[in-house]
């Protein structure tokens, strides 16, 4: 290299690291090198890398019908208790009637779909462990939309149609579960309805699980059974109490919900964990990149919300079916109200003092629910039309240079056009610049690798982007 090369290079970190250091530029590149600089573009108010939705996400989000969505949360009230040891069998009551419902209902919609839903019973018997005193089927009720383009690659939704009251082992009191979480299966099968009619690139499961409430029982079931066949799951939401924004003491925040995403992911191995604690990442998780991308596409004036991400697994003492899905290395994160009312949770039905007690359906907010719906329909239709997250990213370490090498594989969506590198200051929680890099599946950053975080994510042919992909080492 001249004399030179060697200052213009180092004139352009220099220029590279004051940039940094402003926060006022978003880098742009051409294939191979990536260099340059413009005007970030992003609208106020928005995620740093914020997608607008498209005309078609906008029809979809129009079409979820919160009439529909209260029906089913009533229906579900209405079979008494739907405790995961209650009845089987009975046609009224209990978590049998619930669950024969539910697959009448997701039926109907496979039967206006073209053949593109299937719906089905996925059941085990579960020993006695724990909350499971008898042996107990399990049943989860699947709905699967078959993807047009790219049907390996899955995402899924779900919530819980199981109940409890306070006595958790207590299968005979009236347990509605209108909240906790009738309005997470109404959500799941509001979207099922509403995406049916059309035709996703990429798989979605839509699922109302059971043996929540005993120990995450169908949910994992199902997470082992997608891990065993070898399923391509790349991202999977739980909403699991949706249903209210009020807070014990009347606060309320109805334009909010939380994403809870873990950090370090629950299936790392030794050896992960040790490249980990050497190069960073704690914050770059699979979840988080999901919940990322949830903020990306769904956080906008189309859904009516703002999402809160919460760097957790879960709440304290608790945790969701997205659990059993971290635990088989897929990406997982957890929808929830923003504030709790624990009066009407998990408590017995009853009046004391003049204030009721029970997970009554006279506590949900219909409108608060119909908008976390379309959250949830901005997220998965945008990750189910987007190509999916590159795999196999790594950071080349093989070389002392204060450039960044990374490499990729190239994924097999028919529609690709290139892919991006993200990049952001180690102190930063979400993405802030953009390197377009064309259709490679490698390029030279002219930045430290030291200094920064840097991702990587796809881009097709109508400008959508998937997930970001944060690499790992490569020596």
């Amino acid at each position: 290299m001249t004399q030179n090369s060697d200052q213009s290079r180092a004139s352009r970190r220099t220029f590279l690291a004051a940039s940094v250091a402003a926060g006022g530029v978003s880098l742009v590149g051409v294939p191979g090198v990536a260099t340059g600089d413009s005007g970030p573009g992003e609208d106020a108010g928005r995620p740093p890398l914020a997608q607008k939705p498209s005309k078609e996400l906008e029809g979809l989000l129009r079409e979820l019908d919160q009439r529909r969505i209260e029906a089913t949360v009533r229906k579900l009230v209405s079979f008494g208790t739907r405790h995961t040891l209650s009845s089987q069998d009975d046609p009224v009551r209990g978590i049998g009637a619930a669950r024969d419902w539910i697959l009448a209902e997701l039926s109907t919609y496979a039967a206006d779909s073209g053949g593109r839903l299937t719906v089905g019973l996925q059941s085990y018997v579960q020993g006695p462990d724990g909350r499971i005193p008898v042996p107990t089927t399990i049943t989860n009720v699947v709905a699967t939309l078959r993807g047009s383009v790219s049907p390996e690659r899955v995402y899924v939704v779900s919530g819980h149609y199981d109940s409890r009251v306070t006595d958790v082992m207590d299968f005979t009191k009236d347990a509605p579960g209108a909240n906790d979480d009738a309005s997470g299966v109404a959500v799941a099968m509001e979207l099922a309805r509403v995406f049916s009619k059309r035709k996703p690139e990429a798989t979605i499961v839509f699922a109302a699980v059971a043996g929540e409430e005993q120990n995450l029982y169908g949910s994992r079931y199902m997470a082992k059974q997608f891990k065993a066949a070898g399923t391509d799951v790349q991202g999977m939401f739980t909403n699991d109490i949706i249903g209210s924004s009020t807070a014990d003491d009347g606060t309320r925040d109805p334009h909010t919900i939380r994403l809870f995403a873990e950090g370090v992911p629950t299936s790392e191995t030794p050896a992960q964990a040790a490249i980990r604690r050497s190069v960073g990442g704690e914050n770059d998780s699979p979840a988080r990149q999901l919940a990322r991308f949830a903020r990306e596409v769904a956080d906008n004036p189309s859904t009516g919300m703002d999402i809160r991400v919460i760097y957790r697994r879960d709440r304290y003492l608790r945790g969701g079916d997205h659990i059993g899905y971290l635990e088989q290395g897929y990406p997982a994160a957890r929808f929830t109200e923003p504030n709790e009312d624990y009066a009407h949770q998990h408590q017995d039905v009853r009046v004391e003092g003049g204030k009721q007690f029970g997970d009554l359906v006279e506590f949900c907010d219909f409108a608060f629910i119909t908008r976390v719906a379309k959250v949830n329909a901005a997220t998965l239709w945008s990750l189910a039309n987007s190509p999916g997250t590159p795999k196999d990213v790594r950071v080349r370490t093989n070389r002392l240079t204060n450039e960044t090498d990374l490499v990729w594989t190239r994924g097999t969506e028919p529609d690709l056009a290139g892919y991006e590198v993200v990049w952001r200051e180690t102190t930063d929680p979400e993405w802030t610049h953009v390197i377009p890099v064309g259709d490679v599946v490698a390029t030279t950053v002219d930045m430290s690798k030291d200094n920064v975080f840097f991702g990587v994510r796809a881009v097709d042919g109508a400008g959508r982007r998937g997930p970001v992909a944060y690499p790992t080492p490569q020596s």
